[in-house]
């Protein structure tokens, strides 16, 4: 018997990751079509691929960040610089090209969803203030709750002082973040089966139907991330390495936003995103911080969500929006997108902050997040999927940019 099962499934185990997901995918499909009560016993597999990413990455980033800080030599390049450079250009670009597609597309809404449970922050000072208080949480409930930004502050705070510690101890750490990167090899290695149950869940749950009513938003958001995905993000790395970027560019969404796609979760991907960035063969030191800082601060899909629907929002209110209003909704979102938490329909919380700068009402703005939520089985797995490719994307341009001007 056990001959057999292993002759049936030698090929696809010969097979490399990506063809194995896209098998996942058909597979996930064709039970939430044909076999629907069973798509939900298969579901419990993309929970506890969920739950095993999101269990790993806090310790992860934490000994990972540490080590590579507590590694590095005085006079040792990095790449940082550039890749923070790119997140902050590329997510202020994305909020202006949601705000073009707003204007050429207005949309309205219907303003009727039930109330969302929720506090929304009352302005970007309450985002930006957020951010600091969470930098300094106790680190070991920041690792229970996998607050990143402060897993990222102690990281970098215990990675300094360890620089002048004995090689030793550098060299247990070092040993430490080997163990956990396998450990997170051989949970990637089941990503097939967890996106087998995430897609037959998912589609079994919630279907299509829901999408329809909200087509014309949902196409201009998702739009707008196609455009950045295949445009202006191209664009950038094109001006940054001066080679053609769509290489890099496939290779990216192939091995990052087709995995972001299903876990609707930016921290839960960081543990592909770092072993793309290896087998990239990209510079440790630089992605091992760039990639989980990507994923709290680089949300350029968040920025164009909060953009699209505040400003169809407006356009429901009949609020007229002149430029420089627009203009100055492109820098909230964008600032507002570096505060949403790398789960799941983070950024429909942040709209009625945004919402504030037309003078809308919580309640109405909330309304909108109700709709938000509606679409979200689609929007937030397109705006996870290219916020988290875009981390390795930054990241490897700055990387490959930086090594040819030292060539």
């Amino acid at each position: 018997m056990f001959a057999t099962a292993h002759a049936v499934f030698q090929p696809l185990l010969r097979l490399g990751l990506i063809p194995q997901i896209v098998i996942g995918i058909v597979a996930g499909v064709l039970i939430a079509l044909f076999a629907p009560g069973v798509a939900s016993d298969v579901s419990l597999l993309g929970q506890l691929f969920i739950a095993a990413l999101q269990a790993v990455a806090p310790i992860l980033v934490f000994v990972l960040v540490a080590a590579a800080i507590s590694a590095h030599q005085k006079g040792q390049p990095t790449h940082m610089r550039p890749v923070l450079v790119l997140y902050v250009v590329g997510t202020l670009i994305a909020a202006f090209i949601a705000v073009a597609a707003s204007f050429l597309f207005p949309t309205e809404l219907s303003l009727n969803a039930g109330q969302v449970d929720g506090t929304p922050p009352g302005d970007i000072f309450s985002v930006l203030r957020d951010l600091l208080l969470n930098a300094v949480a106790n680190p070991v409930s920041a690792l229970i709750e996998a607050n990143f930004i402060a897993i990222l502050a102690w990281a970098i705070g215990l990675g300094l002082t360890l620089r002048q510690a004995s090689d030793t101890t550098r060299q247990a750490l070092s040993d430490l973040s080997a163990a956990i990167t396998r450990i997170v090899t051989l949970v990637i290695r089941l990503a097939p089966l967890g996106i087998l149950g995430l897609v037959a869940g998912t589609l079994a749950e919630s279907g299509v139907e829901a999408l329809l009513n909200y087509a014309r938003l949902l196409g201009v958001i998702v739009g707008c991330m196609l455009f950045v995905a295949l445009v202006s993000n191209p664009l950038l790395v094109y001006i940054t390495t001066r080679q053609n970027p769509y290489p890099l560019v496939f290779t990216c969404l192939r091995g990052s936003a087709i995995t972001a796609f299903f876990t609707r979760s930016s921290a839960a991907n960081i543990p592909v995103n770092l072993e793309l960035c290896r087998r990239l063969k990209l510079d440790p030191d630089t992605y091992s911080i760039s990639i989980p800082l990507g994923a709290t601060i680089n949300m350029c899909g968040a920025a164009i969500t909060i953009t699209v629907i505040t400003l169809a929002t407006t356009h429901t209110l009949g609020i007229n929006v002149d430029f420089a209003t627009a203009l100055l909704l492109c820098v909230v979102s964008a600032l507002a997108a570096c505060g949403v938490s790398g789960v799941a329909g983070g950024s429909l919380m942040l709209i009625p902050m945004a919402a504030n700068l037309f003078g809308i009402p919580t309640e109405v703005a909330m309304q909108a997040v109700a709709i938000g939520f509606v679409i979200s089985v689609v929007q937030d797995s397109t705006e996870t999927a290219l916020n988290s490719s875009t981390d390795v994307l930054f990241t490897a341009a700055a990387c490959q940019s930086q090594e040819a001007k030292r060539s």
